[in-house]
C-alpha cells in the first residue's frame, strides 16, 4: 500500500489477517515500514506488504451501520446519524456505490479510506468497537 494513504489506527490486512496500524516509520531513503498489531501478533512489515480491506456488508455493520433499504439494484446502509449512509450498487456499472455524507457521494471502497474520511470530517476515530453518535452543530 502507498504509505501516504495510511494513518495510525487504520485497519489493514496482512497474510489474510486483520491488523491495526500502530506506527509508520521510514526504514531507508525509499522504504517505509508499518508496525501492525492484532490480538495474536505485533510485527513490523514493509508498507507495500499490507493490503487494504474492502468494505463489505459485514464491515459496515461492524462500524455501526444498519441495512435500511434493499432492491435488485442497490443496498443502503445507514448509521444512526441521518446524514451518513453507504450504498452498495448491485449493477455492473457501480455508479451509486460509496459513502454518502450530507447527500454528497464519495468513492470509498476500503476500510482505511472510510476511517480516514471519518476522522478528518468528524474528529473521531472510526473503530469497530464504538457506536457513538456524531454530534453536529444545530
Amino acid at each position: 500500500m502507498n504509505v501516504a494513504d495510511l494513518k495510525i489506527k487504520n485497519l489493514v490486512e496482512y497474510k489474510n489477517q486483520v491488523f491495526t496500524i500502530t506506527e509508520i516509520f521510514q526504514h531507508s531513503d525509499k522504504e517505509y515500514f508499518v508496525k501492525i498489531e492484532n490480538d495474536i501478533h505485533s510485527i513490523s512489515v514493509p508498507a507495500e506488504a499490507i493490503t487494504p480491506i474492502q468494505i463489505t456488508e459485514e464491515w459496515l455493520e461492524k462500524f455501526g451501520f444498519s441495512r435500511t433499504y434493499s432492491s435488485e439494484q442497490r443496498i443502503r446502509y445507514e448509521r444512526p446519524e441521518s446524514f451518513l449512509k453507504y450504498d452498495i450498487d448491485l449493477s455492473s456499472r457501480k455508479i451509486v456505490e460509496g459513502l454518502k455524507i450530507y447527500g454528497n457521494s464519495i468513492k470509498c471502497k476500503y476500510i482505511h479510506e472510510f476511517q480516514n474520511l471519518f476522522s478528518c470530517l468528524f474528529g473521531k476515530e472510526a473503530t469497530t468497537n464504538n457506536y457513538f453518535l456524531i454530534k453536529t452543530e444545530s
